[in-house]
């Protein structure tokens, strides 16, 4: 659970407490107070004025990367910033990107074996699957180190089995831009998220735009068109839910409500078991 009203009020006392050269800002013009300015920390988290004064407020919640964010800027100590966390209710973000199913995630795989779930790290990379998932995505990822990466099937890859309409696969790209731009910013020493999308740019001319607008986020569902090798062509919604613990991603896949497609997928589940 989180606690937004405390920790609006412990961002905006620290901030109030923090000189500027303490954080590498030159001052200008009279300062009623010693601290930092609102817009001068906002601008060191690379985030609006409005948003902190609405988080000091209590009235926005911070994402964990705004979190980080904030926390580095104030050059906050490994012990503050898990404050912040724990006021929040989000576990701490490391240096590195977690990469293996935390326990809730893992309940979650184990639980809901009917529906397609995979679970993908903050890179988007599938770091876990149930059995129907399995079977709907013609088999798991291989030992290639880009192979189970989502970003790099869709800029890079060779289109595979999945279709999606014009407008949704825009919007989808730059979904994928925005959250690898999100996790450089939380895991600045992670060398293979910077590997990542390094190689992205260079072997992808629309992900290299992408990355240099730095594209909001955006919505997390999206549909898509999946050729089946047994199935034949299935239509899907995919809805991506949010897993604090371990900075994970849900993606759970479910049938169109056609009738047909609602049948076909049906079997799916059925083969997938």
């Amino acid at each position: 659970m989180s606690d937004a009203s405390t920790l609006g009020t412990v961002l905006r006392e620290r901030r109030e407490r923090t000189r500027p050269e303490q954080v590498g800002v030159v001052g200008h013009g009279r300062r009623r107070t010693g601290g930092l300015r609102r817009e001068e920390l906002a601008e060191l988290a690379g985030v609006s004025t409005d948003h902190l004064k609405r988080m000091e407020q209590g009235r926005r919640h911070p994402s964990p990367g705004v979190l980080n964010a904030l926390a580095r800027a104030l050059r906050m100590s490994r012990a503050e910033y898990e404050h912040l966390c724990t006021l929040a209710g989000y576990a701490p973000v490391e240096g590195r990107v977690p990469r293996r199913l935390s326990d809730a995630a893992r309940r979650l795989v184990d639980r809901i074996e009917g529906t397609p779930v995979c679970v993908l790290d903050a890179t988007w990379t599938v770091v876990g699957w149930n059995r129907a998932w399995e079977a709907l995505a013609c088999g798991v990822p291989s030992l290639h180190p880009r192979e189970g990466n989502i970003p790099w099937r869709v800029f890079v890859g060779q289109g595979g089995q999945v279709r999606r309409s014009p407008g949704d696969d825009a919007r989808f790209q730059r979904l994928l831009v925005a959250e690898l731009h999100a996790a450089s910013t939380r895991y600045p020493e992670d060398e293979d998220l910077a590997s990542l999308t390094a190689d992205l740019q260079r072997a992808s001319v629309v992900f290299a735009e992408l990355w240099a607008s730095t594209p909001a986020a955006g919505r997390h569902d999206s549909r898509m068109l999946l050729q089946h090798e047994d199935l034949g062509q299935i239509a899907l919604d995919c809805d991506t839910v949010h897993i604090p613990d371990g900075d994970l991603r849900a993606v759970v896949f479910t049938a169109d409500p056609g009738p047909a497609d609602a049948d076909t997928f049906a079997d799916g589940e059925r083969f997938g078991r």
